[in-house]
């Protein structure tokens, strides 16, 4: 460019609307009164982004102000600052720095003509590639975007609302782990624990046990609770980065419904979504040691949905157990999923031989395909082309948007993480907790770097990070992931549901009989829980 013929533009910066300006001793707030003025001697204003879109105390957006329209109207553009994908902002728009930007320049209302940002890729990306996306694009390619309980990101997981929202934002399959009460209802939750997403806490402590066929620590489970005493606790969203004063959504933190498995297929046949998957756990132990047959309840939901008997929805049956998934082999139309809990590295031809007996699909780790250490994407496995080679299906999990869950390489964006295990690693879905940012990604042309086009969100590429930062900042070698062993895919047969009536028919040589509402039994544990919580101040107070 040649720069004497270039077109210089001058721009006024506002600050703080309480800060000073020096030249006119006024407060930025009031010359902001008096947009006019400043047209006199600049051709746009940069101003932060409160200006436009302010932020409440509690982080939620509130109305948009007149800034931007009144500066057009006298002439100025306007170009906001303070953007980052590493900072904290407006709950509003789910941990998404994609969202934010989309906010400013492609709300209906106005736009602004510049961005002021940390990340300049991510904001391109935002405008080239998802501005005036409409919801009823089409998918690019066929990898499915599975929610893990519900849009969990937003709402209390597997509520109605969550499954309401992820259904709105364009999810594939919506998912149930199926949890059993005590008195033999299925229901949507993501543990059978209830402490860390229900307020079961505020009046069951009492009922706290350790169970280390399920979990090593204490829990309050829901197989020693009935369904009316799960029901009279509220559900709680997870937040799971308490620990870095992470929170999602804390005004619909207790939002929602608990869902019945029942009732989520039938959410899931009226909104037609592509599929559904059902996640079991822990079926050995409710069958020995509770009596209670989580694979049953499964099998006869489905058959009464006659989900069993069609081929429109696809119907995914998820399980870490082996055992679990050869019972539904008598059902051509499901797909089998094997979820693998640990990292690995490799994928041997004896443990995929294993694998096909089971299964036709496994739900992996992320760092089983991009290894990671201390936030720097290390390497690539062979895993995915590995499982393709056997025509097993290979679905990632689990995709949360916070930033600190990205790798540095993805530079704090979960769209470019989207990229990397979709386009990079040509996974057949991800698994997420947003599934709005990963349908919004899919539905974009950009995400399809097979066509020609001016603009693609690139993968990133493992090591590349790491290979340029100072050699201080690197994360000291890490040993590989451990190869799958075959073994670890072998599960003993399930046993068989045990007859607990003869053990719940007397309890201490007295008739058992239950409570005969969930409101008495919640009073009963209510003074349980404030007596337990008197001893303990008693005993702190000595």
């Amino acid at each position: 460019m040649d720069a004497g013929r270039a077109k210089t533009k001058l721009i006024f910066e506002f600050k703080d609307p309480e800060a000073i300006e020096p030249t006119t001793n006024k407060k930025y707030s009031e010359l902001q009164q008096n947009l006019a003025a400043i047209k006199a001697f600049a051709s746009g204003v940069l101003v932060p982004k409160d200006y436009i879109w302010p932020v409440d105390t509690a982080k939620y957006l509130k109305p948009a102000t007149t800034f931007v329209a009144d500066a057009h109207k006298a002439g100025l553009e306007v170009y906001a600052s303070g953007f980052a994908n590493d900072m904290r902002t407006s709950f509003n728009y789910s941990f998404d720095p994609s969202a934010e930007y989309l906010q400013f320049v492609d709300n209906g209302q106005f736009s602004v003509d510049g961005i002021i940002t940390d990340f300049p890729p991510t904001a391109s990306q935002a405008i080239t590639c998802f501005s005036h996306q409409k919801g009823n694009l089409p998918k690019v390619g066929n990898a499915l975007v599975i929610t893990h309980n519900g849009a969990s990101g937003d709402y209390p997981g597997c509520t109605d609302l969550a499954y309401e929202k992820a259904v709105n934002d364009g999810a594939d399959v919506i998912d149930c782990s199926v949890q059993m009460s005590k008195d033999g209802i299925a229901f949507c939750h993501d543990s059978a624990d209830l402490t860390a997403s229900t307020t079961a806490m505020t009046t069951f402590m009492s009922r706290a046990t350790s169970v280390p066929e399920v979990q090593p620590t204490n829990g309050i489970f829901s197989f020693d609770l009935t369904w009316a005493e799960i029901q009279s606790v509220k559900p709680q969203i997870e937040n799971p980065f308490t620990s870095t004063g992470f929170l999602r959504n804390p005004a619909n933190k207790n939002a929602g419904k608990f869902t019945t498995l029942v009732d989520f297929l039938e959410i899931s046949k009226a909104k037609a979504v592509t599929g559904v998957l059902i996640n079991i756990e822990n079926a050995a132990y409710l069958a020995s040691k509770k009596g209670l047959g989580v694979v049953d309840a499964v099998k006869s939901a489905l058959t009464n949905s006659t989900l069993d008997k069609q081929s429109t929805q696809k119907v995914l049956i998820q399980s870490d157990d082996s055992s679990v998934l050869s019972s539904f082999e008598a059902v051509p139309p499901y797909t089998r999923v094997l979820s693998i809990d640990k990292e690995i590295g490799d994928a041997p031809k004896p443990s995929i031989e294993e694998i096909k007996k089971h299964a036709d699909a496994v739900n992996l780790k992320r760092t089983s395909l991009v290894t990671v250490s201390q936030s720097f994407a290390t390497g690539k496995t062979n895993v995915v082309e590995e499982m393709h080679k056997a025509n097993i299906s290979v679905y990632v999990s689990v995709l949360r948007n916070e930033y600190i869950s990205i790798a540095f390489d993805y530079f704090s964006d979960p769209t470019v993480e989207l990229a990397t295990f979709i386009a990079g690693s040509g996974v057949d879905g991800v698994i997420t907790e947003f599934p709005a940012t990963a349908t919004r990604y899919l539905r974009s042309p950009c995400s399809d770097l097979n066509k020609d086009q001016p603009y693609a969100i690139l993968p990133a590429e493992a090591g590349a990070l790491m290979a340029v930062a100072d050699k201080e900042a690197q994360p000291p070698a890490s040993a590989p992931n451990p190869p799958l062993d075959a073994k670890d895919v072998i599960d003993p047969p399930l046993p068989p549901v045990a007859n607990m009536a003869s053990s719940n028919e007397t309890v201490g040589g007295q008739p058992h009989t239950p409570p005969p509402s969930g409101t008495v039994a919640t009073a009963a544990n209510l003074s349980l829980s404030l007596l337990a919580m008197m001893a303990f101040g008693l005993l702190y107070a000595a």
